[in-house]
């Protein structure tokens, strides 16, 4: 009751805050830092891109082509070498390939489709560390990370560091000199030719004046939460269904029961036939409610306020909630609460139960609910459909699984897994 208090009915009171805004000032004036004003017109002008029928096309084209040219070959070879490989390290690779595809129409390939020495991206390197500098300045006081930052010395260095390789890649995508009319022109319904900043800028009416630091902010903002929240998202969820053996049965048998499927058509070719996997769907919503990619959240209160608790919040005092925790609390789920359960998801009907986003957090709530839940859901479910059905993945004997503490839920030690193609 108090979150649904903070981030829905009394959600004026609430925004990020000042301390937010620095600690996060990699992501600049972007929707995740934004508040007030800016934030509404950022949410609508990207909202009115994602109901774009273009959009959703294009979405399902660039996973559909990077699942089957590069995923699927490459774990072809890992699983006939018998080679041992983290998995992590393949979705931040995937899912950045997917973002940078569907943000800027550039594929850096960072994921190869054979079985090689991984292609070392500085960008996408510098996604892996911006993580670890955000945490640490959660963790040490405000002064003593200022003090680095001044004297570039510590983990500040390292923040400048990732900060310039990001300008750099960002400055070469967006505003590549003499690129800017022909970049930006082209016809709306052309598929072929979309990608999410063009969209963004004729939203916005900037065909004439590109807004270089608009597009950059929004574009870090969408590749980051796209690229980390969804690689950890797929990496926890293939861990919990490969250590839980019925929870595999049962989503191969759904498969095979609702889609015609052989080794030439794998795929789903609507979005809408996901909806037939309730299953599959109550699967993935339990690894999101045990290991919530983003696992804690913050906001500053404007004025004084008491919560549903009787705790009284001074104004501009931090709130921080635990999404993490919440998703494992007995009193909001039951004395199963630690159990991997997707039948928690299932009604005696059939279909899938719709929790308040207020108690299933891993998408935020009220009106800064995720922009890009259904994206998510669709780019989960056919991962998860192409690789279930393709092979058994094992968790290698003695490997330790834990989150690590970051403000994105990754595994501390990545995900090693032996892959064995499966005969269906």
């Amino acid at each position: 009751m108090n979150l649904h208090h903070i981030t829905s009915k009394n959600f004026v009171n609430y925004g990020k805050g000042s301390e937010f805004h620095e600690i996060f000032e990699i992501f600049g004036d972007g929707i995740f830092n934004s508040d007030s004003h800016n934030w509404k017109y950022q949410r609508h002008l990207i909202q009115s891109v994602f109901k774009k029928n273009i959009f959703g096309n294009f979405v399902r084209k660039v996973i559909h082509k990077k699942v089957d040219n590069y995923l699927l070959p490459l774990l072809n070879e890992v699983s006939e070498s018998r080679t041992i490989v983290d998995l992590q390290d393949i979705f931040h690779r995937f899912t950045f390939d997917i973002m940078c595809s569907m943000v800027l129409a550039f594929d850096p390939n960072c994921l190869p489709n054979k079985l090689t020495q991984f292609p070392e991206v500085a960008v996408e390197e510098a996604f892996n560390k911006m993580g670890d500098a955000i945490v640490y300045r959660h963790l040490v006081p405000r002064w003593l990370w200022k003090l680095q930052k001044w004297f570039q010395i510590g983990h500040e260095r390292d923040s400048i560091s990732i900060q310039q390789i990001m300008d750099q890649f960002f400055r070469d995508r967006i505003s590549s000199p003499g690129e800017e009319k022909s970049r930006f022109n082209h016809t709306k319904d052309d598929e072929s030719n979309f990608n999410m900043i063009k969209a963004l800028v004729e939203e916005g009416g900037m065909e004439q004046q590109v807004d270089y630091k608009f597009l950059r902010d929004t574009a870090l903002n969408l590749l980051a939460a796209g690229r980390d929240t969804i690689s950890a998202g797929l990496c926890w969820f293939l861990w919990l269904v490969s250590t839980h053996p019925n929870v595999e049965t049962k989503i191969l048998e759904e498969i095979r029961e609702k889609f015609k499927t052989n080794e030439e058509n794998w795929l789903i070719s609507e979005v809408e036939d996901l909806d037939k996997l309730i299953y599959l769907h109550g699967a993935i919503c339990e690894a999101l409610r045990l290991f919530p990619p983003v696992p804690f959240e913050h906001k500053c209160a404007i004025k004084s306020d008491i919560l549903p608790s009787g705790d009284h919040v001074d104004a501009n005092t931090v709130v921080y909630y635990s999404i993490y925790s919440m998703g494992r609390m007995e009193q909001i789920w039951g004395n199963d609460c630690l159990e991997f359960k997707p039948e928690r998801w299932i009604s005696e009907k059939g279909i899938n139960i719709q929790v308040p986003s207020y108690k299933f957090m891993a998408f935020n709530a009220g009106p800064r609910s995720c922009l890009g839940k259904n994206l998510s859901f669709i780019q989960l479910k056919i991962v998860a459909i192409a690789l279930l059905w393709n092979f058994h993945f094992q968790v290698v004997e003695g490997h330790s699984v834990c989150p690590t503490v970051s403000v994105v839920l990754h595994m501390k030690h990545g995900l090693q897994v032996k892959i064995t193609k499966r005969g269906n």
